[in-house]
């Protein structure tokens, strides 16, 4: 069956539904390979136009093209992939200023969608369109229950797979994966946020939509209702950034979610996000005990001609970073270099202490990806 076919004209109330043509729709799409494990919704030629009605922009606009895939991204495919996520058609603005942000972010270009790692696009969402679109920014926000959420971040996970042609057990490299390569895809809830957004930190007005992007690897929930010492609470979120499982190079970027109890118990106790970055970056940290344990120690590091000990990944090698104490066991190393390292957001819900670590892949081109929504004219 060709998926014109699929089109149909509106029926009248009470008309009873065939659903037979939409089910062979659907097989149709899983014979060519155009699902990620999950049923799409045909993108019959009406429905697609549908989606390109919701943008001035061209549909044969080249998006990006990647010369090692030998491969390009245009209007028209993005819709096509909004639309087979199961996106409503006015979501394509917000769809295709998420692709941009995840161009944008670098790690197309740069392998990251290949990764053994498995990670996958985090998009952000901020502004009125978090509204306006039904994105959900506050409980369970890194769960189901939001078509917008599940839809968009989907959307990014058909464009790597039919696009781009990066599947699994072909150009998708993963060893295990995760399930945020389904679909990751949350709001910052501005409204119980005690600072700035994350789109007016990046130089956005407040009136924009926009969308930030972060390849991430896992997300690590770190629930601390134990306390209201500040220090305490960081020093907790600065253990699960530095925590061994993570540790490729020795440095690296990190996004930390923080749920709006812990941003608002911050704030009341005078810290600025800025300052919620530096600590962070102070109090993460490994003993070089740990790293010893875990494989993962930096000793070549401490003589600029030694090789590498073995299972030693080439960026341990590198020097080391701020050193406390003294040599030997004790030797604090932190895995992060600066503040610029660390992006700060707010979501969730304020009904407990709990937050979430969402760990980056390396360093990407440029830390987060970002687009604002171009909305569309009438």
């Amino acid at each position: 069956m060709a998926l014109h076919e699929a089109d149909q004209a509106p029926r009248t109330e009470g008309e009873p539904v065939d659903v037979d043509p939409l089910v062979e729709a659907i097989e149709y799409c899983y014979a060519q390979g155009w699902t990620d494990g999950l049923p799409v919704v045909p993108p019959t030629p009406a429905l697609v136009d549908r989606f390109l009605s919701e943008t001035d922009r061209d549909p044969d606009e080249v998006l990006v093209h990647i010369p090692q895939f030998r491969r390009s991204a245009t209007v028209r495919q993005v819709a096509v992939n909004a639309a087979m996520a199961g996106c409503r058609p006015d979501y394509v603005a917000v769809v295709l200023a998420a692709f941009e942000a995840v161009v944008d972010e670098g790690w197309p270009a740069a392998g990251g969608w290949q990764s053994t790692t498995g990670g996958g696009p985090m998009l952000i969402v901020n502004g009125p369109a978090r509204h306006e679109l039904g994105f959900n920014s506050r409980g369970n926000v890194f769960g189901p229950g939001f078509r917008a959420n599940a839809t968009v971040g989907r959307a990014m996970r058909l464009i790597i797979m039919n696009v781009f042609g990066i599947r699994p057990h072909e150009l998708d490299q993963s060893t295990q994966g995760t399930t945020g390569k389904y679909s990751l895809c949350i709001a910052e809830n501005e409204e119980e946020s005690p600072w700035a957004p994350l789109h007016v930190e990046l130089g956005d007005a407040p009136s924009d939509s926009a969308l930030s992007a972060v390849h991430v690897r896992s997300v690590d929930f770190v629930d601390n209702r134990h306390t209201a010492d500040p220090r305490q609470i960081l020093n907790d979120i600065g253990d699960s950034i530095a925590r061994t499982g993570t540790i490729v190079r020795l440095h690296k970027r990190i996004c930390v979610v923080l749920g709006p109890e812990h941003a608002q118990l911050l704030a009341g106790r005078g810290m600025s996000k800025q300052d919620v970055k530096e600590y962070l970056t102070e109090c993460s940290f490994r003993r070089r005990d740990d790293l010893r344990r875990a494989g993962k120690d930096a000793e070549a590091s401490l003589s600029a001609h030694a090789d590498p000990s073995p299972g030693l990944t080439p960026g341990m090698a590198e020097p080391s970073g701020e050193v406390e104490g003294a040599e030997g066991g004790d030797e604090r190393i932190s895995v992060l270099e600066s503040p610029d390292d660390v992006l700060v957001v707010v979501a969730g819900a304020p009904n407990a202490g709990v937050s979430a670590v969402a760990q980056p892949l390396g360093f990407p081109p440029h830390f987060p990806g970002h687009a604002v929504v171009r909305p569309h004219k009438c």
